[in-house]
């Protein structure tokens, strides 16, 4: 019983896709290609931007974040080497 189930839970979701597909098929292409993606910019907006805003504030830390590090780096050894051998501290 629990395959047979299974198996109309999967038909179910498959009626689902065919039925979009087929209200799609019957549109024009500048409703697929840009009224729905135009609707989704103005629905999901917001977020995209913030995800976007997000992102790219979060590389912009780790690139500073790896400049700094390597700028102190180059310090160290640009002043370890200068000193010669005092390694008495």
């Amino acid at each position: 019983m629990f395959g047979a189930e299974r198996a109309g839970r999967i038909f179910e979701s498959e009626v689902g896709t065919m039925a979009v597909q087929e209200i799609l098929a019957g549109m024009p292409w500048w409703v697929k290609w840009i009224a729905i993606p135009a609707l989704a910019l103005l629905v999901f907006g917001g977020l995209i931007t913030s995800v976007l805003a997000f992102v790219v504030g979060l590389l912009f830390k780790v690139l500073l974040f790896v400049a700094l590090v390597a700028g102190l780096i180059y310090v160290v050894r640009k002043f370890s080497s200068s000193t010669g051998s005092r390694e008495d501290w």
